[in-house]
């Protein structure tokens, strides 16, 4: 199971942390402000009140040996640099912080951080399938039940045609293309065969394409 600390739990941070969870992550919530910890403390693994600032405080809860940090207090500039130098030095393995603007991010890719989102460009349910599930290259919302998701074919249908798999029966998502490095097949046939390699496409509703991700 993969582990996650999310620090700063505002609209976007709450939002994380409660889909990775339901991705079947573990997630430690924690922020400053006791009602917004109270507010997602059901949804995730653990919530605690704790300023991140404070190293001790990180390295009591034991953050190091998270894989990754999720530092979602983007609006303080000064607080996240705070927080990123804190998990650099505590080596957390891979740290992802929120920007509010380009300048933010410039500061933050400087410290060392390992990614670096703008949540107007990036949603959080997006950055959640992305983190917890390392097969997955891309992540699409079409609404808020529905996606496209983008992965490399599991190896249980490899060698195996579309019309085999009937993915559409069996898991309730539709292949949509299938992508390698001579070309892009949309709308392949049911006849294709799908190989080594190839990237697939898959279109449908966010529990089908959980199962998508687990094979």
């Amino acid at each position: 199971m993969k582990s996650y600390v999310v620090i700063g739990l505002g609209r976007f941070g709450s939002e994380l942390a409660r889909q990775l969870c339901k991705l079947g992550a573990e997630v430690l919530a924690m922020d400053v402000r006791e009602s917004l910890v109270q507010q997602v403390a059901g949804d995730v693994t653990q919530a605690v009140v704790g300023d991140a600032r404070d190293k001790e405080v990180l390295k009591s809860l034991g953050v190091r040996n998270f894989d990754c940090a999720v530092i979602a207090i983007g609006d303080d500039l000064a607080a996240s640099v705070l927080v990123t130098m804190n998990l650099k030095e505590l080596s957390v393995p891979y740290v992802v912080c929120k920007a509010r603007d380009e300048t933010h991010r410039k500061v933050l890719e400087k410290l060392g951080v390992d990614r670096v989102v703008i949540p107007e460009k990036e949603h959080a349910q997006r950055l959640g399938r992305s983190l917890y599930s390392h097969n997955v290259l891309d992540y699409i919302e079409i609404s808020e039940a529905y996606g496209i998701l983008e992965v490399p074919a599991p190896k249980s249908w490899l060698n195996k045609s579309i019309k085999e798999l009937n993915v559409r029966a069996k898991l309730g998502v539709n292949i949509i293309a299938v992508e390698n490095h001579k070309k892009t097949n949309v709308s392949p046939t049911a006849d294709y065969v799908i190989q080594e390699g190839d990237i697939m496409v898959v279109l449908g509703d966010n529990l089908s394409l959980e199962k998508v991700q687990k094979l």
